[in-house]
């Protein structure tokens, strides 16, 4: 019976935890669609600078809602340097993939606009997947063995730390 109730607990959760994503990934969405609009069709940049910029100004609001509400943990904290570089390169794949697949679409005719929303079907999936277990993991390791926020402390302090020679 406890076990059950567990099981509920966690899918409820998860449940959750995706609402949170796709409404944090809403607000990315439509913070960057904005901004390429005013960049493309108001300012009449390249699709290249528009595109940039308009990801840059996204990518920071979503990174504030990925790390402290949809995956937070107590486990993040301790390890923000790691967070940050996996949010940074997969960030860096996304711009990448999105830029060819809207740059892709538009030589077949489809406006960027709408391209956008077809890259962004594609990374709802594709970016939950990589926050989920790499980006924002429950856990974390050290040594190769997974550690929760309250061993991570023990196990670090126990590390050597290299002497700042002058």
């Amino acid at each position: 019976m406890e076990d059950k109730i567990k099981k509920q607990l966690k899918l409820h959760r998860r449940i959750l935890q995706f609402v949170e994503y796709m409404v944090s990934g809403g607000v990315y969405f439509w913070s960057g669609y904005l901004a390429f609009f005013v960049f493309w069709s108001l300012l009449h940049w390249s699709l290249w600078w528009a595109k940039i910029l308009a990801d840059i100004i996204g990518w920071a609001i979503n990174y504030m809602l990925q790390r402290f509400w949809v995956f937070s943990n107590d486990t993040l904290g301790e390890h923000r340097i790691q967070v940050t570089a996996r949010y940074a390169v997969i960030t860096l794949v996304d711009f990448g993939l999105d830029y060819v697949i809207v740059w892709g679409l538009r030589d077949l005719g489809l406006t960027p606009y709408l391209g956008q929303f077809v890259s962004a079907g594609f990374f709802t999936v594709w970016n939950y997947l990589w926050y989920r277990f790499w980006v924002f993991p429950e856990t974390h390791t050290v040594r190769g063995r997974p550690v929760g926020s309250s061993t991570v402390t023990i196990v670090m302090g126990a590390q050597h730390v290299p002497h700042r020679g002058k």
